[in-house]
């Protein structure tokens, strides 16, 4: 990207500013990409945990599977998941504030006496799977963001900032050559200007 100006003190005055602010812009940027992705990080964290809990969880009762074909599925339904959204580093991001369930009764004496075993765990395991997915969706949107303001680092430290460097350093010497040429010349016009008076008297 070509940074445009032109050679007058105006658009020195203007690559300054534009300097500045992205000078003074750097270091929040940088805070601001850090901090995403320390939150990637915990989001990542947070949904493997969430996975490992449910593996653990479908491994403790892994020996009940042969008794789940009797299960009626209708007996449990999510019937809201109560998502929320905060804000990380000026990024909306999904927060989950509880699962809603509905659930349908049962004849105790006539249902098998796991049945309100395997709705407690269902409902766990729904709640563990629900909260997988709102972690993965926290991570991907916060990624998305660390990536846009790695972006925006690399842009403002690589191009910009020593691009409007570069500029104010040329339109600096050729405004010092101008002014040189301009004391010369008026050095020469002064000279020209002396010697003719002698011949003028």
């Amino acid at each position: 990207m070509a940074i445009k100006f032109q050679y007058n003190k105006t658009s020195l005055g203007d690559m300054r500013k534009k300097l500045q602010m992205r000078q003074r812009a750097l270091p929040t940027i940088k805070s601001k990409e850090s901090a995403l992705r320390l939150e990637v990080k915990k989001a990542r964290d947070a949904a493997a945990l969430a996975q490992e809990r449910m593996t653990e969880m479908l491994g403790r009762y892994e020996y009940m599977a042969a008794l789940w074909g009797e299960f009626d599925p209708a007996l449990l339904a999510v019937r809201g998941v109560d998502l929320r959204m905060s804000k990380i580093a000026g990024v909306n991001v999904p927060l989950l504030g509880g699962v809603e369930f509905e659930e349908k009764e049962f004849d105790l004496f006539s249902s098998p006496v796991w049945y309100a075993d395997g709705i407690a765990l269902l409902r766990e395991l729904a709640r563990l799977g629900i909260e997988y997915e709102v972690y993965i969706r926290r991570m991907e949107l916060l990624d998305h963001a660390r990536k846009k303001t790695t972006q925006k680092v690399n842009l403002y430290e690589k191009v910009q900032i020593p691009g409007y460097e570069a500029a104010i350093l040329k339109i600096k010497r050729f405004l010092e050559d101008e002014e040189n040429l301009s004391k010369s010349a008026q050095k020469i016009v002064k000279g020209k200007h002396e010697r003719q008076e002698p011949e003028a008297v």
